[in-house]
């Protein structure tokens, strides 16, 4: 077998075969398929898509290019949760624990931000100690102890995948949606989790822009983790505005402690409901509801001994950025739009973010969020407060919220989005 008639194969809009699937992945993960050959067959399936059994078959040669994980052990079930990426996405911090503290054991491995995107990785880094790499050994330890664990894939995870994204990401073939659905898919099968909510965000912050989008890639991952053996479902949510009330690494553990403190903004603790009841049914446990959870202090009680476990000091201060700029509001009025991807780049563009995978991040840096679309403003009121330890960072990072708050006249009626936009299971 060779690349360029697998590659003329998906260029003239034929299926590829399982012998070619297989072939083409591990040759790749190998070297002897070189880049440039990855690159044409990448573009291939982005013009020309894949149907649900060319789907399945890659998925499954990514994840036997690597280990596949197994939690049997702990004897109790495991459900997992994968978001799709957004502004202010801060959801898994407060989910794992709560999750775990309902019954059910939380293997998550969780990735960094890259562009306007936050990642779980960097936000959790700014807990002074904490640590995202563990060993296998270390992992299963911390899920022992705490019921939930929040750590960095291993390189023997899927390495087909790792190698493969990175390509796509500079190959303007990031887009293809069995590409995105087989991307995701692999690391979650292979991670060894028994159930699977996907979390596909929709709207302006969002990878993907409008629903029906949302909706094939939703159906194509739900697919791909039945057929593997692991029950899956999605909820599609609503990345219009950001989540809660703050954009940035250290802003968004805050808010997440508030969370599970019992306390944080209405639309975050929303999603964690609605998400930990979805993993919670998925792995078939029925015992406690997860909003008692956060009444009684349990669900904190999960994430002080998950964040020590590793090597988090969970009473230390978190990094504050050294400089802070208000936004305020130009007129009076109805706030009526709050761009999710203007915030998201304007954090980005103060330090929160990175443009590079081996780019730093700043801890502190990031928007808080002082007025959410459907509130009366009044002109001169604040509505962000921009964190930077880089202050001539501030006029590039305001250029992104250009368009990006609408102020509507007074009396003008506002219809929130609800969060939840659809379920696929």
């Amino acid at each position: 077998m060779d690349a360029p008639s697998v590659i003329r194969t998906k260029r003239d809009r034929g299926e590829l075969t399982d012998a070619q699937i297989d072939w083409v992945i591990d040759a790749y993960t190998r070297g002897e398929v070189a880049d440039e050959q990855m690159s044409a067959l990448a573009m291939a399936i982005l013009l020309n898509g894949m149907n649900l059994r060319e789907i399945s078959r890659w998925t499954d040669a990514m994840i036997r290019s690597g280990v596949r994980m197994d939690f049997s052990a702990l004897g109790v079930p495991t459900s997992d949760k994968h978001s799709t990426g957004g502004v202010g996405d801060k959801i898994t911090l407060p989910l794992a624990p709560l999750v775990a503290a309902c019954g059910a054991a939380v293997p998550q491995l969780s990735g960094r931000g890259l562009g306007h995107t936050g990642g779980t990785l960097d936000k959790l880094e700014s807990i002074p100690g904490w640590r995202a790499l563990l060993s296998n050994d270390e992992m299963m330890d911390v899920l022992r102890g705490s019921g939930a664990v929040i750590c960095a894939a291993g390189d023997g995870l899927a390495p087909a995948d790792k190698k493969l994204y990175a390509l796509r990401d500079v190959t303007g073939t990031v887009e293809a949606i069995p590409l995105i659905a087989s991307s995701i898919m692999s690391k979650k099968i292979a991670e060894g989790t028994g159930a699977l909510v996907l979390d596909v965000k929709v709207g302006s912050g969002a990878f993907m822009k409008n629903l029906p989008d949302a909706q094939e890639l939703a159906r194509t991952m739900v697919g791909l983790g039945k057929a593997a053996g692991v029950n899956t479902v999605a909820l599609l949510t609503d990345m219009s505005t950001p989540l809660g009330l703050t954009a940035g690494n250290a802003l968004e553990v805050r808010e997440s402690v508030e969370v599970l403190a019992g306390g944080g903004p209405a639309d975050v603790v929303e999603l964690t409901l609605a998400l930990a009841r979805e993993m919670l049914a998925a792995a078939g446990v029925h015992g406690k509801d997860p909003a008692d959870a956060l009444r009684d202090g349990s669900a904190m009680d999960h994430w002080r001994r998950m964040i020590s476990a590793q090597g988090g000091d969970v009473d230390a201060p978190l990094p504050v950025a050294r400089e802070q700029h208000v936004v305020t509001a130009s007129s009076s009025g109805v706030l009526t739009g709050l761009d999710a991807y203007a915030v998201g780049v304007c954090a980005w563009r103060l330090g929160a973010g990175r443009a590079r995978k081996e780019d730093p991040v700043q801890a502190g840096a990031g928007v808080e969020i002082h007025a959410k679309p459907g509130e009366t403003v009044t002109a001169g009121q604040p509505l962000l407060t921009l964190h930077t330890d880089t202050p001539e960072r501030y006029d590039y990072a305001m250029e992104a919220l250009a368009g990006g708050i609408t102020i509507s006249p007074e009396g003008t009626a506002f219809t929130p989005k609800p969060i939840v936009l659809d379920r696929i299971a």
